[in-house]
This record gives C-alpha cells, structure tokens and sequence, in this order.
C-alpha cells in the first residue's frame, strides 16, 4: 500500500521570519514599555522597592540609628549598604523603576487620550442590525401606536438618564442609538495622569527642597542655619541661602507611659509632646506643642517630632581639678523597652591623659545577673553606670569621628588599687573621685527631642495630584460603560417596539433596565402620561454582556 503523505524531499520549508532590524526593534521595545500590563508591572515593582525604606533605617532621616545598625549587624550590614537599602529612594535601582514608569504612564495616556477625544466629539455607534444578540432584548406589538410619538418619549427618557443620543432613520424602520459612561474612560485617564503627576511633584520636591535632622535639649534652642544640623540634605536645585529664617527653644519634653502592672503593653509609650516657643521673621513670638503627626509649619519648612530621649547633666574634672567636660549629654537608646540608653563622653582637654567616660544611662536602674539594664522608660530610679578610660582619642587625626561613640580598645581603663576596672555607679546629686584624682558628678536629668525639619514646595501640588488620582480611580470603578437601542417599526397598522442594551464590563442593572424602559414605553402609549427614565433595578440575574454591534 503506498501512503499518500508527501515526501520529506517535497515539503515546502516554512519562510523565515522576517528581521525586525534596528528601527523594528525599538519600536517593538517601545509598545512593550508603554503597554498598561508593563505600567501596572512597574507601579508594583516600586511599591515592593519602597518597602525596604520603611523596614530598615534610612540615612538621610536618622544617620545615628543606621550607623548602630551597621556596627549591630556586621557583614550583613554592609552588603545592605552596597546595594543601597538604606538610601533607598535616592538608589539607582529605585530611580531606575522611577524613570522607566514615568515613561511607560506617558506613553500609555497620550495615544489613549487621543481616542477618548474622539469618542466625545463623537456619535453613539449606529444601532445594530440584529438586536436579539444583545443583552435584555425585548420586544413588543403596540396596535395603533404612533411610531413617532414612541421615538420621542424614548428619546426623553434616555437623554433624562443622561444617555448621548442620535435618531437614525433606516430601510423600513427607525431608531435610537444612546450611550453613556465615557467618563468612566475619563476617570481612567484622570486616574494616571494624575499619577505622572504625583511622581513629577515628588521627584521636583527632592531636588528643589532639604531635609534636615536637629536634636535638642530642654532649655535650649535651635536658628535655622546650616552650622546647626546635626544632618542636612539640601536638593540638587536648593540653594543653601535661602533657608528661611526662625528659632524656637524646646521648653519642656513630656512623655507618658502604660503603667498599669497587670498591662501586657506595660512600658509603652502613650504620648510624646514637646512644648516649643517659635519666632519667626516679622511674626510675634508664639507657642506650639508638637506632637507625633502634628509637625509645626512656619513658612518656608515644617518641623517633625521623630525621637526623643534622655540627656544627663554630668561634671567630669581631670586631676588638676580642671573642668573638662560639663552639661547634658545626649544618650543614645540601646532598643529596649526600659530605655536603657548609652552614654560617651570625650575629654580631649584632660590633662595628663584625654580621657573618655563610656557607659549606660538607665532612667529606672537596676543591677542584676543581667547586668546593668533599665525596666521602665521614665525616671523611676535614673543610674549612671559607667567606666572611665584614659588615653589618645584620636581626635587630633583629622578624621570625623562619631560624637556617640568612640573605640575603648585603644584606650587603657581606669583601675584601682587592686588593678581592677572601676566601675561607676551614680545617682543623681552623687560625685566620686576616681583613683587618679580626676572626679565624676552625676548633677540631673534633662531630656532631649529629635526633629526633622524639611521643605517641599510641592507639597500642594502633591495632594492635589494624590486626590485627583482617588477621584479617578473612583469614577473608573462605579461609572458603567453602556449602551441602549430603541428600534420602532410600522407594520400591519401596528408599531414593534425593540429595546436592547450592551455593557461594556459588569453591570448586573442592565437587563433590568432595558426592560423598564420597554414597560415605560409601552405603558406611555395607554396613558399618554409621559415616560419616565429607566430605574435601577434591585437586583437581576440576567446576563449583562451582549455580542458586538455591527
């Protein structure tokens, strides 16, 4: 038997496919970069790279707390550093995603809007041909019905439920094409340009405005000048020269906590205020309290309440009975709930040796198998408990050092007569004199505030963008897309009414209402009362999406 299948010989080879060549190629990347699926891609993408900001701290807002995490996590901490976690929203991988969907949101809005233009200069499409296809199809025999009469009180109906409408004169009949929800598409568009316009706000706001962290001590004061941030981050465009001119002293930090012994939340913090008195140029000297998410504003910059802590009045002489180091110093919080705080003190004027006093704060100090730690974050039993060490500080070296830190391991601790390290605990009103004649006050307690104060012009802008974007992404989920036919023909002395309608996604009301708008029709016609608009119906299980018009 011989088999009818070609030979492999005789078979045609398929055609390669053509090359797209350079200008093929760009273009094919172009629509892919611009498509609403690679849009949607890059918007959850810098949402997922946003994460690590908030997860990790982050440079420009508490550059203390990011060395302590760096010191605390070692290796760890320096590969996160390299791939830029703790800088993220000024990291190339972020401004990357940044850019690309700025790009992409451009190239989807402007061919869209193109044809959004043209569908409201528009007409509705002409009514099809076959409307039992389509959803809610009704129809209906009205014996001595004018067919005119019927057009124009369906035309009222429709135009009273706010449907754009167009009557058609066809072969042996005559219709009414309607349509409505284009700002449904309007919304959409509302939507994303309103998103390029958030993402063009806040990349203008970072390169023409400055972010700035302070830390203050009660009774004392800040000026707005460079020369007083322990941090400042001007924008690229920000000229320093323009900081805007205001002062304030921090009169009194108040912080209350749970003390309820039997609250599992016992310890935490319930509030944090911070009373201040501002002056600013040209204004009477006024008095605010600052508070977590309620800044201060003064023109040209807003100051932000973002940390707080403890700052003990501590006296340091060195043997000559010189005073070389005297007045609050501000304690770093070690993460506990106790708010067991770490103390440094740098004495490069000591003589014979500059000294250094290292050591812990505890607000309510306790010393036990654990060690000395803190249980409770106010000032139920405030303890110093430190140890002294005498040596070069390594000030002289020309190389910034951390002022919360310093490296014990070059320095040689103060011993006593047996040769052991001293170890120093004093409360508040106690001086001890060491054993190489210098001595060591504890005199009180203050407490301290970190603010953050920054300026973005855009910020107006930004929230207006921000509440348009909502008011889209509204209007592009509850407006429905739809359209409605009415079609009358004469036949045999009587009018055959035909009512159908499409939705152009979910719209369970449809069907319901293409059938209310038939039974007002029809019921029009024997009273003569004038028809009513189509009413939403309660509910309906019919189908809400129909076959294309022609």
């Amino acid at each position: 038997m011989s088999s009818s299948r070609p030979s492999r010989s005789s078979r045609r080879p398929r055609p390669a496919a053509p090359a797209l060549g350079l200008r093929g190629t760009l273009l094919f990347l172009w629509r892919q970069l611009t498509s609403m699926q690679t849009a949607l891609i890059l918007l959850m993408l810098l949402a997922i790279a946003a994460i690590p900001g908030s997860l990790y701290p982050q440079r420009n807002v508490n550059p203390g707390l990011t060395d302590q995490y760096l010191q605390e996590n070692g290796r760890w901490g320096e590969i996160l550093d390299s791939l830029g976690f703790f800088e993220v929203f000024s990291s190339p991988w972020f401004s990357a995603i940044y850019l690309l969907l700025f790009i992409s949101l451009i190239g989807c809005i402007v061919p869209r809007a193109g044809v959004h233009l043209k569908q409201l200069r528009s007409t509705p499409p002409r009514t099809p041909a076959k409307l039992t296809r389509f959803t809610g199809y009704t129809r209906q025999e009205l014996p001595g019905a004018d067919a005119d009469a019927l057009l124009d009180r369906a035309h009222a109906a429709l135009r009273r439920s706010r449907y754009r409408t167009e009557r058609l004169q066809e072969r042996a009949s005559r219709s009414i094409t309607a349509e409505r929800g284009l700002l449904r598409e309007s919304g959409n568009l509302l939507f994303h340009i309103a998103l390029v316009g958030v993402l063009v706000c806040v990349a203008a706001g970072h390169l023409t405005g400055y972010r700035g962290q302070i830390t203050v001590v009660e009774g004392s004061g800040f000026s707005n000048s460079l020369t007083q941030y322990d941090s400042f981050e001007p924008g690229a465009w920000f000229d320093t020269s323009e900081l805007p001119e205001f002062r304030f002293t921090l009169e009194q930090f108040r912080a209350a906590y749970d003390e309820e012994p039997t609250s599992p939340n016992v310890g935490q913090p319930l509030s944090f205020e911070a009373d201040v008195q501002v002056t600013t140029a040209g204004q009477e000297p006024f008095a605010q309290t600052l508070e977590v998410n309620k800044p201060l504003h003064v023109p040209g910059a807003s100051m932000y309440l973002l940390g707080n802590g403890y700052a003990p009045e501590v006296t340091l002489r060195d043997p000559e009975g010189t005073v070389v180091a005297e007045g609050p110093v501000i304690t770093v919080p070690t993460g506990d709930t106790g708010y067991t705080s770490q103390l440094v003190i740098k004495a490069p004027d000591a003589r014979p040796q500059q000294t250094a006093v290292v050591g812990y704060f505890l607000p309510s100090g306790v010393i036990d198998e654990q060690g000395p730690h803190s249980v409770f974050p106010d000032l139920w039993n405030p303890m110093l408990v430190v140890s002294v060490h005498q040596g070069d500080l390594g000030l002289d070296e020309g190389v910034p050092r951390n002022v919360y830190e310093v490296d014990v391991s070059q320095l040689e601790q103060l011993t006593g007569q047996d040769g052991s390290p001293v170890l120093i605990s004093l409360e508040p009103g106690q001086q001890i004199d060491l054993p190489d004649g210098s001595s060591l006050s504890f005199d009180g307690v203050r407490r301290y505030a970190a603010f953050d104060v920054a300026h973005n012009p855009f910020e107006p802008w930004l929230l207006g963008f921000a509440l348009a974007s909502v008011a889209g992404l509204i209007l592009s989920l509850f407006v429905p897309r739809r359209r409605m036919w009415v079609r009358v023909t004469e036949a045999d002395g009587a009018a055959v009414l035909e009512v159908a309608g499409l939705a152009r996604s979910q719209d369970p009301a449809l069907a319901d209402d293409v059938a209310s708008l038939a039974q007002r029709l029809s019921s029009s016609f024997d009273h003569h009362d004038g028809p009513e608009g189509p009413q939403p119906a309660q509910s309906s299980t019919a189908p809400t999406t129909g076959g294309r018009p022609s």
